[in-house]
């Protein structure tokens, strides 16, 4: 993969873009967008600004694609902004796609700056890696930092470190619990979730350490950018770190298998230099409690996909992580596009060994 632009860090005071490039659920839930709006403010001393079409309602958004790109690339050309966060994901971003043409990818390359997101974001991101500009996967608004308790100080650390700090980033943390409960956004107090202890990640394959540049998203999302013109070329997965994690529909194991044969049929396995799993997304009621049970159960079966399709086109030489804390899964560490990362299986750690920002 070829180094792709970094953007300046952020510092106290900034101001931040926030844009619905998907789901409009700022604009239902307009007390809670407003909650994490402060809270994300007053955690990082930055100063948080909709763009015209933030607050739109879902059906507004879901009928006017093009609003949604005019208000990411509006964030782009304000120099005042230093830093776009996506409020929540959705379904249906890669709609955008069909509105973007040479222009659009020319102003992301020209304005670089930080953005953030995750879920379906990953168009987005894919439209960033395409301009030449590294972007960042973690958290949004609504959905990492929004939490009832405050932002989780595993996340919090880690944008700090990330986000506001042109130092190599190091070591990836690990959260000593993680939430899958969800609560009720419409409520003014919503009760705190309940929190399960947190298994450490998994290094089920690989016993030499592999440094790599890292690539992903979300898988179901990915599966929707293939064979679009976002999608790399063989060159750019060259030397790569996957990252891949899984939505709150909670896709079969078997889904995962198909797409990883998919990345092997087109040669992309054969570039790679190690696969990062995040624990996989969930979302469930306070009384749903069998049901989570039984997903937890199902845990394993993604492990077991992950190798099944790595023996079948003779990858079982590189590490592979699993259960980590990204994506849908709370806390979240941010993974950087195009930055290069080590896994270390010996001593089981994975470490961003670069800045992400200058």
């Amino acid at each position: 993969m070829q180094k792709l632009l970094k953007p300046k860090a952020l510092k106290q005071g900034d101001k931040v873009a926030s844009v619905s490039l998907s789901w409009g659920g700022a604009g239902v839930f307009r007390a809670f967008y407003q909650k994490a709006k402060k809270q994300f403010e007053t955690t990082f001393d930055v100063r948080l600004v909709e763009m015209p079409h933030t607050l739109d309602t879902p059906q507004e958004l879901y009928d006017n694609p093009a609003y949604r790109l005019d208000d990411l690339m509006q964030a782009f050309l304000d120099p005042s902004v230093r830093a776009i966060l996506c409020t929540i994901g959705g379904d249906d971003t890669i709609r955008l796609l069909s509105h973007m043409t040479d222009k659009h990818f020319d102003i992301i390359r020209k304005n670089p700056k930080i953005f953030l997101g995750m879920s379906d974001t990953t168009v987005n991101h894919f439209m960033c890696l395409k301009a030449g500009l590294s972007s960042f996967y973690g958290p949004s608004l609504m959905y990492g930092y929004a939490e009832p308790d405050g932002v989780p100080e595993l996340t919090r650390l880690n944008t700090l470190q990330t986000l506001f700090n042109a130092q190599p980033i190091g070591i990836l943390q690990e959260s000593q619990t993680y939430r899958v409960e969800r609560f009720d956004w419409a409520q003014d107090n919503p009760q705190t979730p309940a929190k399960l202890s947190s298994p450490h990640s998994k290094y089920i394959q690989g016993r030499k350490s592999a440094t790599g540049r890292l690539i992903g998203g979300c898988m179901e999302v990915l599966n929707m950018i293939n064979g679009t013109p976002l999608w790399p070329n063989l060159d750019q997965w060259q030397d790569t770190i996957l990252f891949l994690e899984t939505s709150e529909e909670m896709p079969p194991a078997s889904q995962l298998l198909y797409f990883l044969r998919n990345l092997g049929a087109q040669g992309v396995l054969d570039k790679l230099q190690g696969i990062l799993f995040a624990r996989p997304g969930g979302d469930f009621a306070p009384d749903q409690q069998q049901e989570q049970a039984q997903w937890l159960a199902h845990f394993g079966d993604y492990d077991k996909a992950l190798l099944q399709a790595l023996a079948e086109f003779e990858r079982s030489d590189i590490p592979v992580v699993t259960h980590m804390d990204f994506g849908h899964t709370v806390p979240q560490n941010i993974l950087p596009y195009g930055v290069l990362c080590e896994i270390d299986p010996v001593q089981k750690r994975v470490a961003i060994l670069e800045s992400a920002v200058v």
